[in-house]
């Protein structure tokens, strides 16, 4: 019966992985959210610059940001009153890659 038990234990802790990389990759399924993450690629950007480059008003970039945020897939340093976002980690930058590899595969 305890092998059960941790068999069942077990395969729900997958299945919540699971879930959550499913839910990770909604993340990566709003073009504007890739068009923010790619411009993080180059370096720390602070909402008006993405927002200039982008050609979006900063309350929309900001939007998407937090939601970024929220998935860790970026973060933020503050300077003085200017907060700048950047790229989580390589990881994701690696993930943009990929799939970009990917997609020119095909």
């Amino acid at each position: 019966m305890a092998g059960t038990t941790k068999k069942s234990a077990k395969k729900k802790k997958q299945e919540e992985m699971l879930y959550d990389l499913a839910d990770l990759f909604k993340v990566f399924g709003d073009s504007t959210r890739i068009r923010i993450l790619y411009a993080l690629m180059e370096g720390p950007l602070c909402v008006s610059d993405i927002s200039a480059e982008l050609e979006m008003n900063q309350s929309a970039v900001s939007h998407q940001l937090k939601i970024l945020k929220q998935n860790k897939l970026v973060k933020n340093t503050r300077d003085g009153k200017t907060i700048f976002y950047e790229l989580a980690d390589e990881h994701v930058k690696d993930i943009l890659e990929i799939g970009q590899e990917h997609i020119e595969e095909l």
